[in-house]
């Protein structure tokens, strides 16, 4: 007789072994380094802006899933959603129907850029960027797509063609021949567009990586240029789309900035079911898909699938309903501005910036003598080190989640989910200036903990 499958009872059995069986079978690397900076919790249940551990502790999430859980965890209308569609027992994934699901969606989406026509459903960030890449690549008949250095775009290989991080991109060559250019540098775009062959300048309006904007006039400047060549502006919204910055698109805080593609993925899933989204103009969509010879140049097994269309329509509704985008923008303007006012308080604290609840803060070489010769120590082992130094005891003593903005940067990023208010504000400015006041005594755990870290970096080298 076939043993009935059991869900809860196979967590309840196996579920202590969680990080023996990462490192068995999955990426043996991150468990290993999970337990070197103790971030080896255990969470048994997560709902809006917290997680939970055993012993009933709550930890404040300012990560979201690298952007992901836009609206929390287990959303109750997004949720129901997805409950709804399961129930529905739809005839999905057919391949030759039209599902009303895909085409709702769409239509939802849409309505939040006027001047764009048709969309493309993939399943995550990566998918919509290399989306972006190819319908650029064939409308414009030319092969290649200028980047921004520091980029971050995917990690698939058309997507890591326009990785501005040499660190994701060593051993995978041979790439895509695209090139980078400075981000907010008009002249180093202007000379490769004059070469005749650039297909598309694919753009973050705020870099994930450091979370370095866009400067004042550039989008609009670049997307004039491009058009002059004949050449598209890409937008990756992945992370800075659905409100993260305080407008819908990051791009539309720059008046005039039309892009030709738009990338979204991360919170349009709810945190339940992967999606990604390329939004474009219709006269490329109709160059793509010229004929019906060519109905399936560009699909995806899973693209348009109806649990990821349902989850992304409860979103779209908690978004409007909920008034999202405004709230991360008061919210985030509240907390960018009482972390800004620390500067000035603390010599490690260098600069925050950013838009909404997409912000990044960065740690400097202080001017002190002790606190100098503690940081020249860190910068020799590993740049970055007293980043990672702030962010294990956010974890483990205020039981706050936070993590660097990327690899050799002295930057915290801070992308909690959209629905915090002043509670968390509160909580994290008060754990902030518990942390970088323990940093400026010249002792205290932070520095003990250093060891480890540069034993570690080291030990890696």
């Amino acid at each position: 007789m076939t043993k009935e499958f059991d869900l809860t009872a196979l967590l309840a059995e196996r579920g202590a072994e969680r990080y023996e069986l990462h490192a068995k079978y999955l990426n043996h690397q991150l468990p290993r380094m999970l337990h070197t900076i103790g971030f080896d919790k255990v969470y048994e249940r997560g709902e809006g802006a917290y997680f939970w551990d055993a012993d009933g502790n709550d930890y404040l999430d300012m990560l979201a899933g690298f952007g992901v859980m836009g609206l929390g965890r287990h959303h109750p209308v997004v949720r129901k959603a997805v409950h709804d569609v399961l129930d529905a027992q739809l005839a999905d994934l057919t391949r030759f129907d039209c599902q009303p699901l895909p085409g709702l969606l769409a239509e939802q989406l849409l309505t939040h850029s006027p001047h764009l026509d048709r969309v493309f459903f993939g399943n995550s960030g990566t998918e919509a960027v290399e989306t972006a890449l190819k319908f650029a690549r064939y409308a414009t008949g030319k092969p290649r797509v200028l980047y921004c250095d520091h980029a971050f775009h995917g990690l698939t290989t058309g997507s890591l063609s326009v990785n501005g991080e040499d660190g994701f991109r060593d051993g995978f060559a041979p790439l895509l021949p695209d090139t980078a250019v400075p981000l907010g540098d008009l002249d180093a775009l202007a000379r490769e567009l004059k070469k005749g062959d650039v297909a598309a300048l694919v753009v973050e309006p705020i870099q994930g990586k450091g979370v370095h904007e866009a400067p004042p006039g550039y989008l609009h400047a670049a997307q004039e240029l491009l058009h002059q060549h004949k050449a598209l502006l890409i937008a990756d919204e992945v992370q800075t789309g659905l409100g993260r910055t305080g407008d819908f698109y990051a791009y539309q805080h720059e008046e005039g900035v039309e892009p030709d593609l738009v990338c979204v993925a991360k919170a349009l899933s709810g945190g339940y079911v992967p999606v990604g989204a390329t939004l474009g103009k219709d006269w490329i969509f109709k160059k793509v898909y010229s004929s019906m010879d060519r109905v399936l140049v560009h699909s995806a097994s899973f693209g348009s699938n109806a649990q990821a269309m349902a989850a992304g329509l409860g979103v779209l509704s908690v978004m409007e309903n909920e008034q999202i985008v405004a709230n991360a923008r008061a919210t985030g303007d509240q907390l960018r501005t009482r972390l800004a006012a620390l500067v000035d308080k603390y010599e490690l604290l260098a600069d925050v910036r950013g838009r909404g609840l997409m912000i990044g803060i960065e740690f400097g070489r202080p001017k002190s003598l002790k606190l100098r010769s503690r940081w020249t120590m860190l910068q020799a082992a590993r740049k970055g080190l007293f980043a990672q130094m702030v962010v294990v005891p956010l974890l483990q003593r205020h039981r706050i989640l936070t993590q660097v903005s990327g690899d050799h940067l002295e930057v915290i990023k801070l992308i909690p989910p959209l629905i915090i208010g002043e509670r968390e504000v509160d909580r994290f400015v008060d754990a902030f200036t518990a942390v970088m006041d323990d940093a400026h005594s010249g002792g205290g755990l932070m520095w003990d903990f250093s060891k480890t870290l540069v034993k570690q970096a080291v030990a890696n080298r």
